[in-house]
């Protein structure tokens, strides 16, 4: 029953995976006529596809917050590759990823066509990629960075690093603090984690041998940019998430709503 279970869920994902293949090859059809898409066309239909894929995993979703109103700088813990579509599908976001990501089968394509940012590990181009976050936010297109630059395992919290939120200050746009916790049986989950050397086929399968797990997504208090220095910016963006996942029990916190995942 166990192996049907997992083969019913692969093949789920293997078939969102296509259809996000196609939107992605439509947007190369577009480049090749040389028809605009823009950054907000390409984020509403990277939001589509990461609902679609979030509710191919085995996660039971709830959300604790109010959406912002107006685009933002989303700041947010890592701990796994499933952030990543977690937090897609709640508003239309671009995404700022590690260089590695672009390299990856499928997936680095499919990040490249929703419109991207990479980031290369310990590069020199701080300049070059203050920039483009800036361009990018100017658009009044919202960008999601995990600022910790790498995953943690759940139970602590790296520095937030705050040369990359030197383009939101360049922009005056408010930083919208992110904590997400995985749980299961309500414990911090051990299976969500992508750390390490783990890859990400062997990490898809243990999540699909198990019963579905609880992620909580908590939208804190906005945050302004506005005439703040990026390493007191990023540690007030720290400390909120700090409080939010280890400071404050979340069970005294009323829902915004549960999004349900098979």
């Amino acid at each position: 029953m166990q192996r049907l279970r997992v083969f019913a869920r692969v093949l789920r994902v293997v078939l969102v995976v296509l259809f996000g293949l196609g939107m992605a090859a439509l947007f190369t059809l577009y480049e090749a006529l040389r028809i605009p898409a823009s950054a907000e066309r390409r984020q509403r239909w990277s939001q589509l596809f990461m609902r679609t894929l979030s509710n191919a995993l085995p996660f039971k979703v709830r959300v604790i917050g109010q959406l912002p109103q107006q685009p933002m700088l989303w700041v947010s813990n890592h701990v796994s590759w499933t952030d990543i579509p977690l937090l897609g599908m709640l508003a239309p976001l671009s995404f700022l990823s590690k260089a590695e990501v672009r390299t990856w089968p499928v997936a680095g394509w499919l990040a490249l066509k929703a419109g991207t940012l990479f980031i290369r590990r310990g590069g020199s181009d701080s300049q070059l990629l203050r920039k483009q976050i800036s361009q990018h936010l100017q658009q009044a297109c919202p960008l999601l960075i995990f600022p910790e630059s790498t995953t943690t395992d759940g139970r602590s919290l790296r520095t937030f690093h705050g040369r990359l939120l030197a383009g939101a200050i360049d922009t005056h746009v408010a930083l919208q603090p992110v904590a997400l916790r995985y749980l299961r049986d309500a414990q911090i989950d051990t299976i969500a984690p992508f750390v390490g050397d783990d890859d990400l086929l062997s990490h898809l399968m243990r999540l699909f041998a198990h019963d579905c797990g609880e992620v909580q997504i908590q939208l804190l208090a906005p945050i302004s940019s506005t005439g703040e220095e990026r390493a007191a910016l990023a540690f007030k963006a720290q400390q909120a998430v700090q409080d939010a996942l280890f400071g404050v029990d979340a069970s005294a916190v009323q829902p915004l709503r549960r999004v349900k995942a098979a």
